[in-house]
């Protein structure tokens, strides 16, 4: 038997947080991810927090924290041992778009999250005039704020669960990469 077997396979974990404004669509899609089905779902007041499994030795913790204005002044607290951040956008409230892309321009210039990887999804993509992965991209000046790390944008649909699976996949191999550069780097400082 060789020496790997010998250990019992450890389970990693990662923290994803997930952010955008409120209505955006963040509940509705982590249930969705869990359950496939989409939920009613009131304002997020606070957080909520679920655990999925990406594979079978990954699970990710998802903290979907709530967008209004006076929860977003809270956002800053839950940076701290991120390894990933799923950023929600309504890419069909052209409205808010500004106050969105504000938002994740403060969130990103957080040092508490300098490398981690960055997953923005287009939720909505079922509504009219929605704004593809392009627009999107260019209106977050995604390669300008997000040059230092690994970013991706992806198109969804809470409701039909469009985009959800391969949102998911990113998400895991982000966050996975990014601890195993983490490890790497704590082993050398030590």
């Amino acid at each position: 038997m060789g020496l790997q077997n010998a250990k019992s396979p450890r389970v990693k974990r990662a923290s994803i947080l997930m952010l955008g404004l409120d209505s955006a669509g963040k509940s509705t899609l982590l249930y969705k991810f869990r359950y496939k089905d989409a939920f009613l779902t009131m304002p997020t007041i606070g957080f909520n927090v679920d655990m999925i499994e990406a594979g079978k030795d990954f699970t990710l913790t998802f903290w979907d924290v709530g967008g209004q204005k006076k929860m977003r002044e809270l956002w800053s607290n839950f940076l701290e041992d991120t390894d990933g951040l799923l950023y929600v956008v309504d890419s069909s409230d052209k409205r808010r778009l500004e106050e969105s892309r504000r938002e994740f321009e403060l969130i990103l210039k957080n040092e508490s999250i300098k490398d981690v990887p960055v997953v923005v999804l287009a939720n909505k993509q079922d509504l009219p005039g929605a704004l593809n992965a392009e627009e999107i991209t260019r209106r977050f000046k995604m390669k300008k704020y997000c040059s230092d790390r690994n970013w991706y944008v992806q198109p969804c649909c809470a409701i039909t669960g469009e985009g959800l699976a391969e949102a998911l996949q990113r998400v895991a191999a982000f966050a996975r990469q990014y601890r195993k550069s983490r490890e790497t780097f704590t082993t050398l400082k030590e």
